[in-house]
């Protein structure tokens, strides 16, 4: 990987998280707290051959949430981070048939994730039910971290 390689990965996935709590935060204190979500992925919590860069920015977001929701949550504030496994998404629709079944293999469940079955993690962690939750990591992967 090269040095800008890596640097564009981790400004782009782990430096604008950075960036954004720490500007939203101070307002959302004065507004007497909120529940934030993150965004990572189940390279947050293991390696993946040929994606550095990738995963550490993901491990990252997963340590960046863990610490601000221990540092914010006497404010009110929970922070908490998803990490789907591999989302039937546009995305992945550029993929030729082999390497989607290959993605399909990782996941035990036997096929890839939904988006609105990230959604409604989400939609969960962001509502008053969760309330009790924060400064953790909530993998929804089809059984890919299981193993």
């Amino acid at each position: 990987m090269s040095i800008e390689g890596w640097q564009k990965v981790i400004s782009i996935n782990l430096n604008s998280l950075f960036y954004e709590m720490k500007y939203q935060i101070p307002a959302m204190v004065k507004n007497g707290g909120v529940s934030i979500v993150n965004i990572s992925f189940i390279l947050g919590s293991v390696g993946f051959a040929g994606s550095a860069g990738y995963a550490a920015a993901k491990h990252g977001v997963i340590g960046l949430t863990q610490t601000a929701g221990l540092e914010y949550s006497a404010q009110k504030i929970r922070i908490n981070a998803v990490g789907p496994g591999f989302i039937e998404t546009p995305l992945l629709g550029v993929l030729n048939a082999e390497m989607k079944k290959q993605l399909v293999a990782l996941h035990p469940i036997g096929r890839l994730g939904k988006s609105d079955e990230v959604t409604q993690l989400i939609l969960w962690l962001s509502s008053d039910k969760s309330s009790f939750a924060t400064g953790s990591y909530y993998p929804v992967n089809g059984g890919c971290l299981a193993r």
